[in-house]
């Protein structure tokens, strides 16, 4: 293997901050913490309250495969193509749902930016860490 570059490193680290904050809202949520149902109003948790649970799995296998993808990438693993695969993937199972059941009218600009930047961002690392596995930076 050949020595990764800096910014290897400093991507494959605000990638996982990225990430564990993606596991921190999937916990908030799952389990319906205070601070999570502060976050919205008494009508945005009535329609997250009816996310049926394959949606809420994608999410779960979305932020923990990447999380676990950003992981492999720090120990200049391979495998962290394949798990940003499943994540970019659950992310789309995800979108799925929100685009089948809400209207874009029902989200705010916070919520739309983040609904975009979400897949480009999961995009970007299933990239990344194809270019690591061509330069051997990985593997």
């Amino acid at each position: 293997m050949s020595k990764p570059t800096i910014s290897f490193w400093i991507i494959s680290v605000i990638a996982l901050v990225w990430n564990l904050m993606g596991v921190s809202q999937y916990i908030q949520q799952a389990y319906n913490t205070d601070s999570f149902r502060a976050m919205y109003t008494a009508e945005q948790l009535e329609m997250m309250d009816a996310t049926p649970a394959w949606s809420t799995a994608a999410f779960a296998i979305a932020v923990f495969a990447a999380t676990f993808g950003c992981v492999s990438l720090l120990l200049r693993k391979k495998w962290a193509y394949t798990l940003f695969l499943i994540s970019f993937l659950a992310i789309i199972v995800q979108n799925i749902d929100a685009f089948t059941r809400f209207k874009i009218g029902d989200y705010g600009t916070a919520e739309l930016v983040m609904t975009a930047i979400i897949p480009v961002f999961a995009l970007f690392l299933l990239w990344y860490s194809k270019k690591a596995i061509k330069r051997h930076w990985i593997g």
